[in-house]
């Protein structure tokens, strides 16, 4: 049964989008339809306008669009027609269309275009409650066929229809995502349908697996929610290095939370709460949130019980170092790209950095084993592992500002030191390019991170004095 709700979304519409449903008869049962409906309606903007046509075929509904801008035909298996305004920006136009699953995987299903289909019949084969409903920009009114606005008024995650959910089981990783992104409580029956699922996953293309995984670090507001999904429903177990901490205690004088995996959920939730974390453009917050994900792997390989004065004591030495190799296999499996792992793994090895620092010789080196990642990075890292040990107020929070503050004293806290003692210098001093030089110039380097040299002519009187090679 549908549910109309008065709603007036058109503010948020592009004006040439409204002119165009106007003026185009063939459009006159078109519904603006998935996220953009959603978050609209939470008063949140998105780019993303999909909108589906009723009761006209794929050709008339090209036609029509010609005269406003490119029309790309490469989606009529799909009853798509993506167009491209001539004042920029771009629309998808769809028909109506079943989906019947042929093959495994996300994508083992033939595509039925039936432009016959009520709106309840085609809402049924979208994903969540949430994503299917239909706003009408004409009559200024939202049609709600599967119950999402009251979850959306709940918060909460449903699937549209059990079966046709289960057939794409990349739906529960996109679940995953969605209770993080958006705060959402899941549906209790996404638990029952990821285990269901479970033997599904590995049907699945890892650039999908990778693009829903990049979305949950990008983007959460309560990345734990994800997390603590994925656990309850058995999926955890496709991520070994993940499911490896669950149960891994630590020592409640520091980790008063509970276990490996329990500490890990709250510093994500932490970092997503750092305003310096949410000013970064989408692609820092996949890395650093991602590190923080990845930052104590190691413990589950370290971890031991040992006796120091009379107490039993719980540690997990160079944890932090064997934490970097099982980062480097989750992101393999998950096909992330290389730059984001050349970015992830010195942050998960230096994540300890914070209470060894005293020095601005030490500040120097630290830059330059982080690189390509920054001191403000890492300081976004440690401040999201310091707090995420509740009750404990973040213990170490202070002393990561200070690193932070120091290193931006010394201009080392977005790159390391860059290189005083060039080639020219030496050719200038006579001597000829080749490893000799490729030497002289890589020890200068370590006597600037020690502090000997500080300018260029220091560098030059460091050369005089260590010898030139004849």
């Amino acid at each position: 049964m549908e549910t109309v709700r008065a709603y007036d979304l058109n503010g948020k519409l592009p004006p040439v989008l409204l002119t165009i449903l106007a003026r185009e008869s063939v459009l006159a049962e078109s519904y603006v339809v998935g996220g953009f409906v959603r978050d609209a309606i939470w008063g949140e903007v998105s780019k993303d306008i999909d909108i589906e046509v009723f009761g006209v075929d794929w050709a008339a509904l090209a036609e029509a669009l010609a005269g406003w801008g490119r029309v790309d035909r490469v989606g009529e298996s799909f009853g798509t027609v993506k167009l491209t305004l001539s004042g920029g920006g771009t629309i998808d136009f769809s028909l109506p269309r079943e989906e019947v699953k042929t093959g495994p995987g996300h994508r083992g299903f033939t595509v039925g275009i039936r432009s016959d289909l009520s709106r309840a019949q085609a809402a049924d084969r979208r994903d969540f409650t949430i994503n299917a409903l239909y706003y009408d920009p004409r009559r200024r009114h939202v049609v709600d066929c599967v119950g999402g606005l009251e979850d959306l008024e709940r918060k909460r995650l449903r699937p549209v229809n059990r079966k046709t959910f289960s057939d794409d089981p990349l739906r529960l990783l996109r679940a995953m995502q969605f209770v993080s992104r958006f705060e959402l409580q899941a549906d209790a029956v996404l638990d029952d349908l990821g285990r269901e699922m479970l033997p599904e996953y590995e049907k699945l293309a890892r650039e999908r697996v990778w693009e829903e995984w990049h979305k949950w670090a990008a983007k959460s507001r309560r990345p734990s929610a994800g997390l603590q999904l994925l656990r309850r429903c058995g999926w955890l177990e496709h991520f070994p290095e993940l499911a490896a901490m669950v149960g891994v205690s630590q020592d409640p004088e520091w980790h008063p939370e509970g276990d490996v995996f329990r500490h890990v959920c709250f510093s994500c939730d932490a970092l997503a709460q750092l305003d310096d974390w949410r000013r970064k453009p989408a692609r820092d917050r996949a890395v650093y949130m991602l590190a923080v994900l990845l930052h104590d792997l190691g413990k589950a390989v370290t971890t031991v019980e040992v006796l120091r004065k009379g107490r039993k004591r719980i540690v997990s030495p160079g944890h932090d170092r064997a934490s970097v190799g099982l980062a480097q296999q989750f992101l393999n499996d998950l096909g992330a790209p290389q730059d984001y792992l050349r970015r992830i793994k010195p942050l998960v090895a230096n994540h300890m950095s914070s209470f060894t620092i005293e020095t601005d010789r030490a500040i120097r080196r630290l830059a330059y084993r982080l690189q390509p990642e920054t001191i403000e990075g890492l300081c976004l890292v440690m401040e999201a592992d310091s707090r995420g040990r509740p009750p404990l107020p973040g213990p170490k929070v202070a002393d990561i500002r200070h690193l932070l503050s120091r290193s931006e004293s010394l201009q080392y806290s977005r790159s390391a030191p860059k290189w005083i003692l060039r080639g020219q210098d030496l050719i200038d001093l006579g001597v000829r390019p080749g490893p000799a030089m490729g030497k002289i110039l890589a020890a200068a380097y370590e006597a600037q991170l020690d502090g000997e040299i500080t300018d260029r002519e220091s560098a030059l009187e460091w050369v005089r004095a260590n010898g030139l090679p004849e």
